[in-house]
């Protein structure tokens, strides 16, 4: 029973996945230009540990920035689509079609307005992330039994009782599925955003690691990158677990 548990730990599959490349890279001889040894990817990183803890921290402070301005940007547009059918119908399109327009491109005409500074990262990890969360809020909202409604009004509950009470909850679960895709997209726009020019952060450390062609770099990259990514989902997956336990498996 216990290895089941050790197996079902979020944090297992990172494990075993390490262990995996430890152990099979050498085994069965990879050329170090598809895949390096662990060892040697963990030395890459131990040698530039200061710079890559200050590049670790800003992608952070730029992901975090865009996420919690995005979110609240989603939640707040996604709540006046539920009150309003015109504004769904007429905004709601014009969203997804700046969904569909490049990261790349939007980025440029972000990094002509604000330059090369942290606003301009923030900015294209709240394009990443308002329209999931949005979208998330709208299907939530909109999952309210028109039968529950009722019965509050018929209390003599009021709109924004109604609200709190009744719709919110119901749509949290919806909610936070749309937090965790949008968290992870928002530590992409970061990382984009400082492929325009920056002096630090795991964006830059990452083209430059892809200039140079310094294979290990890019691996110590894509893994703290990943665990990045990792870290935030896990910290809003615990989050719901904690708060929106009522949808919760």
């Amino acid at each position: 029973m216990r290895p089941r548990l050790l197996l079902g730990h979020p944090a297992a599959g990172i494990v075993l996945a390490l262990l995996a490349w430890l152990v099979l890279v050498p085994l069965l001889n990879v050329p170090p230009r598809y895949l390096p040894p662990l060892g040697r990817v963990v030395a890459d990183a131990a040698s530039v540990s200061l710079e890559l803890w200050n590049s670790f921290l800003r992608t952070l402070i730029e992901t975090a920035l865009g996420f919690v301005a995005g979110v609240t940007l989603g939640v707040a547009f996604g709540i006046v689509f539920t009150w309003s059918r015109f504004l769904e119908r007429s905004i709601l399109p014009l969203f997804v079609a700046l969904q569909s327009v490049p990261v790349i491109a939007f980025g440029a005409i972000v990094v002509i307005w604000f330059g090369n500074s942290i606003l301009a990262k923030v900015a294209i990890a709240l394009y990443l992330t308002f329209f999931p969360v949005a979208v998330a809020t709208l299907r939530g909202l909109q999952m309210v039994d028109e039968k529950r409604v009722d019965l509050f009004l018929s209390f003599g509950a009021s709109k924004a009782q109604i609200f709190w009470r009744l719709a919110l909850p119901i749509a949290m679960p919806s909610i936070f599925t749309g937090l965790k895709l949008g968290v992870s997209l928002s530590l992409v726009g970061a990382i984009v955003g400082e492929w325009f020019g920056d002096s630090v952060g795991l964006g830059v450390m990452l083209l430059q690691a892809l200039y140079f062609e310094q294979v290990e770099r890019v691996w110590v990259l894509i893994v703290i990158c990943g665990l990045l990514g990792a870290l935030l989902y896990g910290l809003l997956a615990l989050i719901e677990r904690k708060y929106v336990w009522w949808r919760i498996v």
